[in-house]
């Protein structure tokens, strides 16, 4: 069993100034008022151009984003690798609208894998489809509404950004990860995902799609993809998530008048998680798995899952992973124990980076007792420190 109320582990890597830092922050974004504040600030920047790096660098940057760029992004990956935990660096940029953001970010993307290739302190890289083309034109070839010439043009330049991303990664033999996106977007990115799954995972799973695991639909298609690598001879690439849209989900199922495609309560969807892990180290043949949860029961799951199985801990087909500055106490306890584990590092200027931001801080403040266990952590960890340093004074 790990313990992952080891706050000794947990905080292995940050100092006295770290802790202080990040439970003045949590302490600040557990109030649901502070984030909607934010909401209006990162509007008004936005608009005026106000210069807010000074502010938020030192604070809520710091906490969750490696850094402006992959290059100085490499300290974080040693200071990580030290403590057994690889990384992948996640170009968060957003707020373009243009085919220059959309290619800016395509040049993003292709350098982060050169910077991933033989880097033995990076696990994978990622890339966001939406962040490759226009959302209603994603939105059209999901629904498969006929597009008219213009939009197919636009939409063929996609599929090559996309095919050229899955290309360079197999070509550089490094494992590249598909996120996943909302519901009206995902049966295209599914079938493209899946064409280059059987293109490029052969020999070993090379592309990775994404199932986020509040849809109630995501176990059949997980049972879809199995079958279709038996037929197809390749090995699937898994990443598991619960997912990030339920609210506006649901919400836009109600408006369209199409069916809710969210599991009905969070139990459901727990379990849903933890069935997709079991079905992939039951098949792990045709399967490698990513398993991207703050979740401990889950990662419990998983662990177990490895011993019941008589697999090696370290077994490269099967990866942990937490984001950047959340749920260290899963991370380096998992580490600690030699399973392999990543952090999901985001990176990008300040201005580029604000949204990002809010929804990390939004996540804090919505999923229930998230901001709590990272305080209550935080403030085990600060209290030890301070218990210890008065026993070794004693002596």
């Amino acid at each position: 069993m790990i313990d992952f109320k080891n706050t000794q582990i947990a905080f292995e890597a940050k100092n006295n100034a770290d802790l202080r830092r990040a439970k003045f922050l949590f302490n600040t974004i557990k109030h649901p008022w502070v984030v909607k504040l934010g909401k209006v600030f990162v509007y008004i920047t936005s608009k005026t151009g106000f210069p807010v790096g000074w502010m938020l660098k030192p604070t809520i940057y710091k906490q969750f984003v490696g850094g402006e760029t992959l290059k100085k992004c490499t300290p974080l990956a040693q200071q990580l690798m030290k403590y057994n935990i690889r990384s992948i660096f996640d170009y968060s940029a957003e707020g373009g609208g243009s085919d220059k953001d959309i290619q800016q970010t395509f040049n993003e993307f292709i350098s982060s894998i050169g910077y991933a290739k033989n880097n033995k302190n990076v696990a994978y890289t990622v890339f966001k489809p939406t962040a490759l083309v226009f959302d209603e034109l994603l939105k059209k070839a999901s629904a498969k509404v006929k597009l008219n010439e213009n939009e197919q043009t636009q939409y063929d330049e996609y599929r090559q950004r996309f095919e050229k991303l899955c290309q360079r990664a197999y070509d550089n033999d490094v494992r590249i990860l598909v996120d996943a996106e909302d519901y009206c977007f995902q049966d295209a990115i599914d079938e493209l995902t899946e064409e280059m799954m059987r293109r490029f995972n052969k020999k070993r799973a090379i592309v990775f799609t994404t199932l986020q695991m509040y849809r109630h639909d995501r176990l059949p298609y997980l049972e879809k993809l199995y079958k279709d690598a038996i037929e197809n001879n390749y090995t699937v690439g898994m990443k598991f998530v619960r997912g990030a849209y339920m609210e506006k989900e649901r919400e836009r199922a109600k408006q369209l008048g199409y069916p809710d495609p969210i599991c009905p309560t969070k139990q459901a969807t727990d379990e849903n998680y933890n069935k997709g892990l079991r079905y992939v180290i039951e098949h792990l043949d045709k399967f490698e798995v990513f398993s991207g949860t703050h979740n401990e029961e889950s990662n419990m799951v998983l662990s177990k899952l490895i011993e019941e199985y008589n697999l090696e801990r370290n077994d490269n087909r099967i990866f942990f992973a937490q984001l950047y500055g959340m749920s260290d106490n899963l991370s380096y306890n998992l580490a600690h124990e030699n399973y392999n584990v990543a952090k999901y590092i985001p990176y990008a200027p300040v201005k580029k980076v604000l949204p990002y931001l809010l929804r990390r801080a939004e996540e804090n403040t919505a999923i229930a007792g998230q901001t709590t266990r990272e305080l209550e952590l935080i403030k085990t960890e600060i209290k030890r420190r301070k218990t210890e340093k008065r026993n070794c004074k004693k002596q």
